[in-house]
Order: structure tokens, then sequence, then C-alpha cells
């Protein structure tokens, strides 16, 4: 793989919000959505909510940018209640369904998460929940953190990669509790009802690695998924530590080999990507490839593109 970084596309402070992380794709003929979760401040914390942003086709114009909400937090007490972290969007029938990443404040560590499924019938302006509950939650393999959902329809089958939660972990003797998650699967026949692989499909490089936010594309008869991968602990501060762009292919969306060598892409010296890259989202647009992603500071600083180089 080789990508040409485009550079920074999008900076939240330019229309006045806060972070715009795990940018997330809705194509259209003559121009592309990107979803993002924003930030709000709710008294001394922040909630996490969708916006969007419409790119013409050279992706050097904004030409809308969301106004109202795009889908409301949940009710008190429930699995999205404190905000929704990332929302992954696909095309089913006439409507389009949108995969949340609800999250919620916990007391012994900080946060759990769920998935969530909500639908739009008017172009992903607006989505609209199916219920207050999730459609994929923790399980007697994948006791927490579910979530980062990305979903494709293959063959009349829905299929999701989506990180769960192995362990809560003290790296310190005065540090909080530090998260480990690794990257699964499950299939559906209608998006709604899903069936676990109940197993880590991407294995680990190093002991502890924590896996996030698949995203998976087939070209050159095989499928190719990338993710991001970091140190469990010290990683926020520490720029060895942070956020990669990690790279595995298969053959049958069953077995899958990990080769980071082949991502193709890193950070860059002295730039706004220079200490991380994180969230990455993969799709195709006018015979192109390309690849959105955050960078330092988890997306505070906005997202940027990179195009494959090569015929696909």
């Amino acid at each position: 793989m080789k990508w040409k970084k485009v550079g920074k596309i999008f900076d939240p402070a330019d229309y006045g919000l806060i972070f715009a992380q795990s940018p997330q794709t809705l194509v259209f003929d003559d121009f592309v959505r990107v979803y993002f979760s924003t930030r709000k401040k709710d008294k001394d914390k922040y909630l996490s909510h969708i916006a969007f942003v419409d790119f013409d086709k050279s992706f050097k114009k904004v030409i809308n940018i969301s106004q109202n909400t795009v889908i409301s937090l949940g009710r008190l007490g429930s699995f999205d209640e404190h905000g929704v972290f990332p929302m992954n969007v696909v095309r089913y029938d006439n409507d389009i369904y949108a995969y949340t990443s609800g999250w919620n404040r916990k007391s012994s560590v900080s946060v759990d998460t769920s998935i969530g499924l909500a639908v739009s019938n008017d172009n992903g302006l607006t989505f609209q929940k199916l219920g207050d509950g999730p459609v994929l939650t923790s399980s007697i393999h994948e006791p927490f953190l579910v979530g980062d959902p990305f979903v494709k329809i293959i063959n009349n089958v829905f299929h999701m990669w989506y990180i769960y939660g192995v362990s809560w972990k003290f790296f310190g003797s005065n540090t909080q509790p530090d998260r480990v998650y690794k990257i699964g699967h499950a299939v559906s026949k209608d998006g709604v009802d899903w069936v676990k692989d109940n197993r880590q499909i991407i294995s680990d490089s190093f002991h502890d690695e924590s896996q996030a936010l698949p995203t998976v594309i087939y070209f050159k008869n095989k499928y190719h998924m990338f993710f991001c991968y970091r140190q469990s602990s010290d990683f926020r501060k520490n720029s060895s530590r942070a956020y990669r762009i990690g790279y595995a292919c298969s053959n049958d969306l069953v077995n899958w080999v990990r080769d980071d060598e082949q991502a193709g892409i890193n950070v860059t010296e002295n730039s706004w990507d220079s200490d991380m890259m994180c969230y990455p989202h993969v799709f195709s647009f006018n015979d192109d490839v390309y690849l959105l992603y955050n960078g330092n500071e988890f997306g505070r600083h906005g997202f940027g593109l990179a195009r494959l180089e090569g015929e696909i």
C-alpha cells in the first residue's frame, strides 16, 4: 500500500466545534458526507454528539454542515446517555442504517460502551433509534466495552467488525485504570439480530495491545482491514506509545493475516499528525480509494485525508 496524504481537510475550530473524531462517510453521486463525533461541555465533563460535514468531489470545499441534532443521546440510565462515538452508516433498501457506539459513565472505571442502531429516511440528515437498548453489547466472552462498529453488507449478509474489552488494568500505583480491547466480528441476516464469532480476529503485535476502529474494503480479490492500535498505558502524552495505523487482509472474511508494514501510512514530523494517527475510515469514491483519519490529541484538531496510489 502507498498512500498520498492530501492533508487536514476539516478543523472543528473553524466552525465553533470541539473535536471532530472518527470521521465516517456516506457517499452520494456528487458529494461525500462525513459524520464525526464532536463534544459539548456538560458541567465539568463532556458529552459526545454526532455532526456531519458535506464535501464537494474535490474534498476542498465544504458545501454544508449540520445545524440540527443528527441523533439524540439516550435517556437517563441508557447505554448512550453520555455520548455517541463513533457512528458508522450503511445503505439498506431505501433507508440508511447508523450503527452507533454509545457510551455511559461508570464509577469504578471511566466508561462502558455498547452498539446501537438508528435509521434515517431523509438521506442521512437525521436518525431515529429503533429503541433505547443496544443491538450488540457485552456477553460472557466479551465482558465490556463493545463498540466501534463498522458494517458492510456482503452477499446479503450483514458483517460487523467491532471492538470489545478484555480487561481493565491499573498500570501504575497512582493511575486510573486503563482498558485493553480487541477486534471481533459478528454477522446478521437483518442488521438487528447479531451472532458473534466470540473470538479475537486480529493477532496482537505486543502484550496488552489495544486495537480500535476497524474499517474494511474489498479490492484486488481480497478484503483489506485498516485499524488503529496502541499501548494500553501512557499513550495520551507519550507519542511512541500512541495510536498508529495497522493493517490485515483476508480472502474469506474468517482468517486475517496482519502485516502493519503494509499499511503504507504513518505519522508526519512537525505536523498535525506527528504524534499519532487514529480512527481510520476507508472508502471508495469516483474510482479512487481514500482514507480518513484523526491525528494528534484524538481528533481535537480535526481529520485528514489520504488517497491510495496505483490501480485498485
